[in-house]
């Protein structure tokens, strides 16, 4: 189910409370769902039954929602059994891990099998997310855990050990050996990270690669590679980085089919090793070879340098040991880098960052991490072909503050890679939701406007033109490329490509030397001081005016209450407030609204009511009705069309009535405010300056000290918000 507004932002507070208690971290992360490993697993052990999950069940609904779902006779016939009913001594590892331990079954995620097989070649990082410390003997409660990396968080996530089998035979990842069980349970806590097994199918090696590591990717189209790509592979896998590759089908019908060569279309691959070796018949020189790994864990390619060719006898034993050269039908093989280059048409690099180790010996990255959201309406604005509302899009300012060590030609300038991911598609799936083409600008800040960290406004973006961008807008999960630019200020503008499109991403930014990113918020203020008190004495000309005015527009109070009003105390209840307004706004055909409601009037009195009594005075209508003159002007400016105002252009008004906010509260204005065509009546408009007045004010009166922050006990919290 979507997020109510107040949900949404109620949880994202806390996860930001989280963080910083230290939550999410490689030593801490987040527990999936509320449930600690460590507390399960000793409360089973001690009642002596094991684990059964109620929050992944061994049902249908955890199988999928379609192919995999009710109606499909392809679920019939499976059967949820524990490692210890498929088959004796089961092991959770065999022999250490390694990319053999993965074979794909009946589910297409070849993607996420090529990624575990990469994971394998590092070991510190496999034990990352594979605890070793598990097994079905010692301690064994039918509970075991996983970690990943999830949009910024480190999460742990708990299942039982319930795999779904079909003939005693386990239906998706399984082990070549039929006893070992850590991959086929590594997929099915993925599968609970996402929703269902179902929800796995189809995917990008590259977001497995990411959530394995907290890495980031970079694509290198075949045909547009770099001259030293052999050179950036060898680096890569030094370094720690996972790499896999693939050969595009142009033909869908023909998709996962199998070439003459023994090479799969459409199918993903692990890259395993980057390696050189000299022939007999080469001794002045070497040959560039590679390895990979098909996850089905048979069908190989079947040319030059495959297991039983020709080239092999060219080696020495010495030279084929190093390369680990086995003539077997497990799914990897070895092929030279000029026929590599020739056959794979892409291939993915997944670069470590700090947060993917504990230590960053391997490789050292700076890494800036934002979140965002956009929100229709309001921060959804689509990309440069839109620039009415391009502007309003969540905005990222970037200070590049040192230039590399080893410029290019001398070039001063600074290298660095931006990452767009979207956040929660493949979850959301089973509700129809699909990834958006999504994308980014880079656009330069003059030198005058720098450490100004105001939101660029629609004419700059219409008067000047971006730096860099990335090279398309793709639906990808995440959009990522590298670039060189000069030392500075920058603006990143993540978006969708069609504005009103409704989502949460997160933008991470890499480079080798420093960098700072942080989302350009406005520092949220009010000019409005506390009004004094009304003071007692003399009235002047203007007060006797203004009494005249309110008595002329009271028309509607009954008679009794305007001689008490009138002669009294001069105070008026919200449902006369608006039987007033409303009599004033009927006369204003310009404005459009359906009348002030009796809660929009209530609200009024909260703001302007100093004595409590839950009415207004003559001084308090008074203040009310200058502050809803005021309003009206700025209403009557961006109300064009005779429609409102755009909620696009709502952040504009909002600061022009004295108020700064960032975009995660113009984000809730809207979605609190706007109608269907996301238009903002006058009503709602002068209702959200009210709400804003009265909770800047009431804020201001409990910041003794001034320094921005307050404490409040449950009593005072339900006061001040329940009036409001």
């Amino acid at each position: 189910m979507p997020y109510t507004p107040s949900g949404f932002f109620c949880d994202r507070l806390i996860r930001e409370r989280e963080r910083r208690d230290g939550e999410g971290s490689l030593n801490k992360p987040l527990r999936f769902n509320g449930q600690d490993y460590n507390t399960l697993r000793q409360e089973f052990l001690q009642r002596k039954t094991l684990f059964e999950d109620e929050t992944f069940p061994a049902t249908v609904e955890s199988l999928g929602f379609k192919e995999l779902g009710h109606k499909s006779n392809k679920v019939k016939n499976i059967a949820w059994k524990r490692p210890k009913e498929i088959c004796e001594n089961p092991q959770f590892i065999v022999g250490g891990a390694s990319r053999t331990d993965i074979c794909q079954g009946d589910l297409g995620d070849c993607w996420l099998l090529a990624a575990i097989a990469c994971l394998t070649l590092n070991e510190k990082l496999l034990y990352r997310v594979v605890p070793p410390d598990q097994s079905f003997s010692e301690g064994y409660g039918g509970i075991f855990h996983f970690q990943f990396w999830r949009y910024g968080d480190w999460v742990d996530v708990i299942i039982d050990d319930r795999i779904p089998t079909f003939n005693n035979q386990l239906v998706f990842t399984k082990s070549a050996e039929r006893n070992e069980f850590w991959s086929a349970l590594l997929e099915k806590a993925y599968a609970k990270l996402h929703g269902s097994y179902e929800a796995l199918k189809g995917g990008n090696t590259t977001e497995a690669m990411e959530d394995f590591t907290g890495g980031v990717t970079e694509f290198y189209e075949m045909k547009e590679a770099p001259k030293e790509l052999y050179k950036i592979m060898k680096k890569a896998l030094e370094r720690g980085s996972l790499m896999g590759c693939s050969i595009d089908s142009l033909v869908p019908a023909r998709f996962e089919t199998r070439t003459v060569t023994g090479l799969v279309k459409g199918h993903a691959y692990s890259v395993t090793a980057v390696e050189e070796c000299r022939p007999s018949q080469h001794k002045e020189s070497k040959v560039r070879l590679v390895r990979l790994r098909n996850p089905w864990g048979q069908v190989e390619w079947n040319g030059p340098w495959s297991d039983n060719s020709k080239e092999w006898a060219t080696l020495s034993k010495a030279e084929k040991e190093k390369l680990q050269h086995q003539s077997a039908e497990d799914g990897e093989f070895w092929m030279s880098f000029e026929d590599f280059k020739k056959n794979y048409t892409k291939i993915e690099i997944c670069n470590l960052t700090p947060d993917a180790l504990e230590d960053d010996k391997i490789h050292k990255w700076t890494v800036s991490v934002n979140e965002g959201r956009w929100v229709r309406g309001c921060s959804a604005g689509g990309c440069r072909n839109y620039p009415d509302t391009f502007w309003t899009n969540p905005q990222y300012r970037l200070r590049l503050l040192e230039e590399d060590d080893d410029p290019e030609d001398n070039e001063v300038a600074c290298t660095f890679v931006v990452a767009l991911m979207q956040k929660n598609r493949r979850k959301e799936r089973k509700m129809g939701a699909n990834l958006f083409t999504i994308g980014f600008a880079i656009y330069e800040v003059p030198k005058e406007m720098h450490g100004n960290k105001q939101h660029m406004q629609k004419d700059f973006f219409l008067f000047n033109s971006s730096k860099a961008r990335c090279k398309s807008y793709i639906n990808l999960r995440e959009v990522t490329q590298r670039f060189r630019l000069s030392p500075g200020e920058y603006v990143i503008v993540p978006s969708t490509y069609e504005p009103h499109q409704e989502g949460e991403f997160i933008l991470r930014v890499f480079s080798e030397k420093k960098n700072t990113s942080e989302e350009i918020e406005n520092r949220i203020e009010a000019d409005h001081p506390v009004p004094a008190p009304a003071s007692a004495g003399e009235e002047s000309e203007e007060d006797q005016q203004f009494r005249t005015i309110f008595q002329e527009i009271g028309g509607e109070v009954s008679t009794e209450r305007r001689r008490e009003a009138f002669s009294q105390d001069m105070e008026i209840t919200a449902n006369e407030l608006r039987n007033v307004l409303n009599r004033v706004i009927t006369k204003h055909k310009d404005l459009k609204t359906e009348g002030f409601s009796l809660e929009s009037c209530r609200s009024m009195i909260a703001l302007m009511d100093m004595d409590g009594t839950g009415r207004l005075n003559l001084q308090e209508f008074r203040h009310l009705w200058n502050k809803i003159k005021q309003w009206q002007g700025i209403f009557k400016h961006y109300n064009t069309d005779q429609s409102g105002i755009n909620s696009y252009e709502m952040r504009n008004a909002v600061n022009d009535a004295g108020f700064r906010l960032n975009n995660q509260l113009y984000d809730i204005i809207t979605m609190r405010y706007a109608n269907e065509s996301m238009n903002i009546d006058f009503d709602s408009f002068i209702s959200c300056l009210v709400r804003l007045e009265a909770m800047f004010r009431a804020f201001q009166a409990f910041d003794k000290d001034g320094d921005g922050t307050i404490r409040l006990s449950v009593l005072e919290w339900l006061q001040l918000t329940m009036y409001a």
